[in-house]
Parts: C-alpha cells; sequence; structure tokens
C-alpha cells in the first residue's frame, strides 16, 4: 500500500521498482542459477540513480534521505534479487567517520565509487562480537592486523574492508576492540590477506570469504572512531541495519507472492487454474496479509528511526517479524509452484534460499527474541 507515502516517496519506490523490474529481474534470473557476480553494469545505473547515496548528506553529495527511503528502494531491489538490494549499504558506522575520513570516503560513496565490505565476525565470534580475537598492534604510523576473519561478503569486488580488531589485549569483553578502514584495489584482497570463498546454499551476485590477515598494514589514519570503541562503531545503526533487513526480506516476500499468484493463474489442473481452488486463494490471502503487516511494521519503526527516536525494541520486532514472515511466504509460494518450484528455472526458489538467511544476518532471530524480551522483562544473565 503507498497512501501512508509523501508523492517524492512514491516516486522514489516507483523509480526503483522500474530498475528492478526491467533491469535488476533479468539479470537475476540468469546469473544467480549459475553463481555469477552482479555485473558491473547494474552497480553503475544504481549509482546513477542514487542508490548508494540515499543515507549520505547532501553536503558529501548525497541525497540526505531518511531510513523510509532507503527501505522503500531496498524493498523493490530485493524483490529482484537480494543481493542489489544489500549492495547499497553504507559504511556501518559512518556517523563515528573523522571529518577528514568523511570528506574522503563520504563522496566516493555516494558515487557508488567506493563499495565496501564488512570484516566483524570469526569462526568463534558471530551473534558474540566481544569474543572477536583478531589482533592489531601498533608500528608507527601504522596498525598491523593479525587473525582470522569469517562471512566477509564481497570481500573481492569492495573497495575496502571495515575491520574490527582487538588494540588492547587485556581488556575484557568489548573493550579494547577497535575498527579500522583497509583500502584496497577492486577486484582482488588487500596486501597481507589471503582467503577463499564459503560455499554458500544461496545470496548469490557476490561471494562470501573466509579471510587470514597476516600482517595486513593499515594506516593509523584509518582508525574510524577512538581507540578501544570499535564495538560501538560496529553496533550503531543497528536500528536501520535491521529496518534493511527488514525491507529485504519483505521484497522477496512479495517476489515470492507475485510469482506463486501469475503461476496460479496460469498452471491448469484436473481441468481448472490454479487460481479456482479454494486452497490456493486462501494461500495466497494469507501470504499477502502477512507481507503487509510486516511492511506497516516496517514503515512504523523508520519513521520512529527518522525523527530520531529510540526504537531497538520495535526495530528488533520489525526485523524478527518479516523474516519470520519471509519464510513462510516463501516456502508457501514455492509449495504452489509444486515440482516446478524445485528448480532453478523459477525465481521462486531464490526467494526461498535468500529468506533463510535473512533470519540470521543482523542477528539471528533468537538474538530479536532476547531484545524484546529484555524489554519486557528485564535483562536475563543466562
Amino acid at each position: 500500500m503507498s497512501a501512508v507515502l509523501t508523492e517524492e516517496q512514491k516516486l522514489i519506490q516507483q523509480t526503483a521498482r522500474d530498475f528492478a523490474m526491467r533491469e535488476v529481474l533479468p539479470a537475476a534470473n540468469a546469473l544467480d542459477p549459475e553463481r555469477k557476480d552482479i555485473p558491473l553494469s547494474l552497480i553503475q545505473r544504481a549509482a546513477e540513480l542514487g542508490f548508494f547515496g540515499l543515507l549520505i548528506p547532501e553536503e558529501y553529495g548525497g541525497l540526505g534521505l531518511g531510513c523510509l527511503e532507503y527501505c522503500l528502494v531496498t524493498e523493490e531491489l530485493s524483490r529482484a534479487w537480494m543481493s542489489m538490494g544489500s549492495i547499497i549499504r553504507p559504511m556501518i558506522g559512518m556517523q563515528a567517520l573523522s571529518p577528514e575520513q568523511r570528506q574522503r570516503y563520504l563522496p566516493r560513496m555516494a558515487r557508488g565509487e567506493a563499495l565496501g565490505a564488512f570484516a566483524f565476525s570469526e569462526p568463534n565470534a558471530g551473534s558474540d562480537l566481544s569474543n572477536i580475537q583478531c589482533r592489531a598492534r601498533r608500528e608507527g604510523d601504522e596498525w598491523v592486523i593479525t587473525g582470522n576473519k569469517y562471512w566477509c561478503t564481497f570481500a573481492d569486488g569492495a573497495d575496502y574492508i571495515l575491520v574490527l580488531a582487538r588494540t588492547d589485549p587485556s581488556a575484557q569483553r568489548h573493550r579494547g576492540i577497535s575498527a579500522f578502514i583497509v583500502d584496497k584495489p577492486r577486484g582482488s584482497l588487500p596486501p597481507g590477506v589471503s582467503g577463499a570463498p564459503i560455499p554458500k546454499i544461496g545470496y548469490f551476485g557476490w561471494k562470501t570469504w573466509e579471510l587470514a590477515f597476516d600482517g595486513c598494514r593499515v594506516p593509523a589514519a584509518n582508525m574510524v572512531g577512538e581507540e578501544g570503541k570499535g564495538f560501538y562503531v560496529a553496533t550503531s545503526g543497528l536500528e536501520v541495519a535491521r529496518a534493511h533487513t527488514a525491507a529485504r526480506a519483505i521484497g522477496l516476500a512479495r517476489g515470492a507472492l507475485e510469482d506463486a499468484t501469475a503461476y496460479a493463474r496460469e498452471r491448469v489442473q484436473f481441468g481448472h487454474s490454479l487460481s479456482e481452488f479454494q486452497a490456493i486463494r486462501f494461500k495466497l490471502a494469507r501470504m499477502a496479509t502477512e507481507i503487509e503487516a510486516a511492511r506497516q511494521l516496517l514503515y512504523f519503526v523508520c519513521r520512529l528511526i527518522d525523527t530520531g527516536e529510540r526504537c531497538d525494541k520495535e526495530a528488533a520486532m520489525a526485523k524478527l517479524q518479516a523474516t519470520e514472515m519471509a519464510e513462510r511466504v516463501t516456502s508457501e509460494a514455492l509449495q504452489i509452484h509444486g515440482g516446478a518450484g524445485y528448480t532453478t528455472l523459477h525465481a521462486v526458489e531464490r526467494y526461498w534460499r535468500d529468506a533463510r538467511l535473512t533470519k540470521i544476518f543482523e542477528g539471528t532471530s533468537e538474538i530479536q527474541m532476547r531484545i524484546i524480551s529484555d524489554h519486557l522483562l528485564g535483562r536475563n544473565r543466562a
């Protein structure tokens, strides 16, 4: 439903929808089954449309828009290919950049010339980021990073990697962790870093890497925020990140619903189209209702974010609701397709695979339920 949107927001939404359906969807349908990467031409077109600068202030060449506009675009791109809905994400912890770093990076980010990757997780540190073991030691005007990272999507194609490393080994838990921008040539890993792609079951269009940092040198000027405060850089903006993931999930679910609706009209069994059977009609009705409910909760959260209100509980709810819904809806859509849905000849299997991931990244469903329950009951030490 678009009645709650301004005319400007509707125009942004329609622009993203046209691009997604005319250019992104055909590419996704052709390339995702072969696990090929997002074409550079699509990234350039997204940059021309301003999608990389949605949240970047106008003074740095961005559009200076809010979380709602960002999520409107994300839903449309993800309806076609979730990887495109993900690649427009700006740098995590952007607010912590120094004035010099802002001048250096933000204009290039807004133009799509500085694409980022994030190396936070490790083999033994996923949801518990405070447990990271990757180290950085100071040597003159440089920091030297050593350690292993996991789940670093786009490590090869990005222009920089934002890395979390422990700069004070004696500090406990989330203290003593710092954040660094590791600049690199697009198309290769940084000097002092080796790695291999992780064999994923979905989220194609770009590779996700396991990385080994072995004496990777970073200028001291590339530290983001204060030394020892990198945990807060990584966790700042989580409300926006979770809204973004909710939008991606809603886009996937909508794609599955639209494809299942079209298939139900076309497919004939027992002398009738599937759309004439009450069981199928009721499935589609329930799917549409769940999508709209998740979307309206997301819009509510986006408006809280854009007015500066704290909404960590509500953002967790939106992320939880949308991602759990997306797995159910995409599974039902695949069921409506029958055996055809279990092939790569239809996009519904892509939506199904990618929807499953939304329940894991940006905080698992269990993490979201812990946040919500802590608001209801107080913190549990367990």
